[in-house]
């Protein structure tokens, strides 16, 4: 039986990043463009999609736990706590505990719809919660033949950021669009960090992951061009909209530092300082984008 620590530690908070730093970002982009909503119904959308986007996220690391482990893919394995893999909670639980949080997402996802009233969210929600379950769920999962990123990118990418400025009133312009793929690269590269970290393994399990489909060394130079193209875009964003946009580069220093690592050729348990270094990266770009574009 799991204990409380192992549960939380199986819906992998590290990767938690991935929910906030869009949400925040978006916000920011509402402050930028202006909003005629009253100050506790942005504070209610913005609550509601935060939600949302952390029981998805949640629903992912669970489905992603469960899916591997029934498939021996997480028999041996480098990183955090694997419920299933380890013989930690039985499969059914945590295939429970997945769905669970894919529910509250969808309860809270049509709760934001309402209270926004932006219906064309609601098919989006529905295609995000099957995305979600797809990713490592069913018969034919997506991550297991390379398209894993694209889910991760489009979802916590220009949906949640583009999503956030839209249930809180802000306007869709160019300066959402370039924030959401800002964040969307940064997003999808803690999952190429994960997937570098477990190619091998990977590979040996018949999981078709990018990593796997690209190899290693272009995997590891995807990891740094794809940094370095997030930051031109903040940049942009800078020049397009606010200076203050420049905030955002905080989120370069980790993510120089774990490009350094991983082109040096860190190497299994060398490669979770580079998890943590790229999810510390989008929390700060989101962060960073969230303040400077409401200032």
């Amino acid at each position: 039986m799991a204990s409380v620590a192992e549960w939380v530690e199986g819906a992998r908070p590290r990767t938690l990043p991935a929910a906030i730093a869009p949400v925040v970002a978006g916000l920011g982009v509402t402050g930028y463009t202006g909003t005629d909503l009253s100050a506790m119904h942005v504070a209610v959308a913005a609550l509601l999609a935060l939600l949302v986007a952390l029981a998805l996220q949640i629903g992912v690391n669970y489905f992603n736990d469960y899916s591997d482990g029934v498939r021996g893919t997480d028999s041996v394995r480098v990183g955090p706590v694997r419920l299933v893999g380890q013989g930690l909670a039985p499969a059914s639980q945590v295939k429970r505990a997945a769905l669970l949080s894919l529910g509250t997402a969808a309860v809270l996802g049509t709760a934001l719809v309402l209270v926004s009233r932006q219906w064309i969210l609601l098919p989006i929600g529905v295609a995000a919660v099957l995305a979600a379950y797809g990713y490592t769920g069913g018969k034919h999962p997506y991550g297991y033949l390379g398209l894993g990123d694209v889910f991760v990118f489009i979802f916590f990418g220009p949906v949640a950021v583009c999503g956030t400025t839209l249930v809180t009133g802000g306007g869709l312009w160019p300066v959402a669009v370039l924030a959401s793929i800002a964040i969307g690269i940064l997003t999808v590269n803690i999952l190429v960090a994960n997937n570098l970290r477990d190619r091998a393994l990977d590979e040996r399990a018949g999981k078709r992951t990018l990593s796997v489909r690209l190899g290693e060394e272009k995997t590891r130079r995807l990891f740094a061009v794809s940094n370095m193209v997030a930051f031109v875009i903040v940049a942009w964003l800078a020049i397009l909209a606010t200076p203050w946009a420049l905030l955002g580069m905080t989120g370069a220093i980790p993510a120089v530092r774990a490009s350094q690592d991983v082109l040096e050729h860190a190497y299994g348990k060398g490669l979770i300082p580079v998890l943590q270094m790229t999810s510390l990266a989008l929390l700060l770009t989101g962060l960073g984008l969230g303040v400077g574009l409401a200032l």
